[in-house]
């Protein structure tokens, strides 16, 4: 309520539920943006329903979702997807049109939740579960660049940098992206 703007910076993916809910709680008209390779729609996973592989899950319970870059999941889950708001890696490779369309489902306020494993690992494969065939870095930034433009981001988080000694162009992904996104979010205010 003091009119900051808040920034979460994961840990696995499972931080970012709490983060959501108080989002959800604050601002009516709420959606969540996920960019991820997974779908996380498990109800629970190794005991948990609060499991990173049950997040979006959770967030449905909350506010709509819409989910960008899967192109990973398991039976459990496709039972629990509703493939209208779900845009698959593969189908956005040779084509922009897929932004607009993801855009339109999100409402006016959106909190984004970006698993760094949503990003191809040969752009960045410091990540807990990496999966091939992911977004690449120009396309990703447009496409947050015209939900920043046309929604209010009223928070995010970038989760599941898993950091190693020998690569570091991941950890310079992840940071230049959190710039980015602040970037484009109080560029977006000035206007």
């Amino acid at each position: 309520d003091s009119g900051k703007f808040t920034v979460i910076i994961g840990g696995e993916h499972s931080v970012s539920i709490g983060a959501i809910q108080a989002y959800a709680h604050k601002f009516e008209n709420l959606s969540v943006l996920q960019i991820d390779a997974h779908a996380d729609l498990r109800d629970s996973y190794e005991g948990s329903k609060y499991n990173h592989a049950c997040i979006m899950a959770r967030v449905k319970e909350l506010c709509p979702i819409v989910q960008v870059g899967i192109r990973s999941m398991d039976a459990e889950e496709k039972s629990n997807l509703d493939p209208n708001r779900v845009f698959w890696a593969h189908s956005m490779v040779n084509s922009d049109e897929w932004m607009d369309k993801a855009i339109n489902l999100l409402t006016g306020n959106v909190y984004i939740t970006i698993d760094l494993d949503g990003f191809d690992p040969s752009i960045l494969p410091s990540t807990g579960t990496p999966e091939p065939g992911g977004l690449m870095w120009y396309p990703t930034l447009k496409f947050l660049r015209k939900v920043i433009e046309s929604r209010n981001l009223v928070g995010f988080d970038i989760v599941e940098l898993c950091p190693n000694t020998v690569d570091k162009a991941s950890d310079f992904l992840a940071a230049k992206l959190l710039y980015k996104v602040l970037t484009y979010k109080f560029l977006n205010q000035i206007k």
